[in-house]
């Protein structure tokens, strides 16, 4: 019997966009964006990966199992240590797990009817919000360390629930008349851009008072919308939109309108252990290169893989959990 042909599962960016992973029916593979190349790879003789989310750039990494014969249960979130080449956690849900999204502190998980927010540390879960039906696990989680802003779907259609947790407040945000497609926020949190399953109309909102600061023709014909971004910076100058019809579209947004977003915190977007020993990396999107951010590591999270980090000993040290949290 011929061995299996590799299929890709899933795949994304860190939350730098440094590095490009993805899932795979053998195990998951992680790419440096820019020089593009294969920094590292881990093949399961046991199963597949259907969802992978790497922080920032070190050794920890969230893994759902996937494909014809999964790796592990697709209702289970494992965190992997890569330096120790094993599990060091678990979260077990009684649902198909739909999306995990990281930050240092924070484990975001997205059920098809829940969004549950949980400490790096201990597993313990902070918080639980009841969603709209949510298949494409639509969530939003900003990677700045100066505010931490959270976005996922309401209990309304179209509607974006935005948690400004430093602050603890909660902003509903009427962003369409149809079922979302799609979401995403700016790097500091600050901006949220939305689509909906038509697919013909992004809109941008301010997140700390959910007002509407533009909208974005992508066309007049209904499309599959796949991903937003936004650039870097702490005002974006632009927004990235793809979808079904083959296209990248890139939309200039009117500085006028992002500048006078109200803060809620005087400090300047940085993301999370801002270190000046990281090279810029850049995605580009059709002939327009986004500078999207600094691919930056904490002091203690280091990664051992990472091109401009050559000592293998400076690896992620978390607490060694085995904790089960049960939905």
């Amino acid at each position: 019997m011929g061995k299996e042909a590799l299929k890709m599962l899933q795949f994304g960016f860190n939350q730098d966009q440094g590095c490009l992973f993805c899932g795979t029916n053998a195990g998951f593979r992680v790419y440096n964006c820019d020089p593009f190349q294969e920094k590292m790879r881990r093949d399961f003789k046991d199963g597949g990966i259907g969802y992978v989310e790497m922080l920032f750039r070190c050794n920890i990494f969230a893994l759902v199992g996937g494909g014809d014969n999964p790796k592990f249960a697709p209702s289970k979130v494992m965190i992997w240590d890569d330096h120790q080449n094993r599990c060091i956690g678990e979260l077990s849900f009684r649902s198909q797990v739909r999306a995990v999204k990281l930050r240092r502190e924070r484990i975001v998980v997205a059920l098809e009817h829940k969004v549950l927010v949980y400490d790096f540390k201990d597993l313990k879960l902070l918080h639980s919000i009841e969603t709209l039906s949510n298949p494409m696990g639509l969530v939003a989680l900003s990677p700045s360390q100066d505010q931490t802003v959270m976005a996922c779907p309401g209990l309304h259609c179209g509607q974006v629930r935005v948690e400004l947790y430093d602050v603890r407040r909660t902003k509903f945000v009427e962003a369409h008349t149809t079922s979302l497609a799609c979401l995403a926020l700016s790097l500091d949190g600050k901006l949220l851009a939305t689509a909906s399953e038509r697919g013909t109309l992004v809109r941008v909102f301010s997140t700390t008072d959910g007002s509407k600061l533009q909208e974005l023709r992508r066309g007049a014909d209904p499309a599959r919308i796949f991903s937003i971004a936004f650039s870097r910076g702490d005002i974006p100058e632009f927004v990235a939109v793809s979808s079904d019809k083959g296209t990248v579209h890139v939309f200039n947004l009117d500085p006028k309108r992002t500048a006078a977003i109200p803060s809620t915190d005087a400090t300047s977007t940085q993301i999370e252990g801002n270190s000046p020993k990281n090279p810029v990396s850049a995605l580009k999107f059709v002939s327009v290169s986004f500078l999207l951010i600094l691919p930056v590591v904490p002091e203690s999270l280091r990664c051992y893989h990472a091109e401009c980090i050559q000592d293998a000993s400076n690896h992620a040290e978390l607490p060694r959990f085995c904790f089960r949290h049960v939905d």
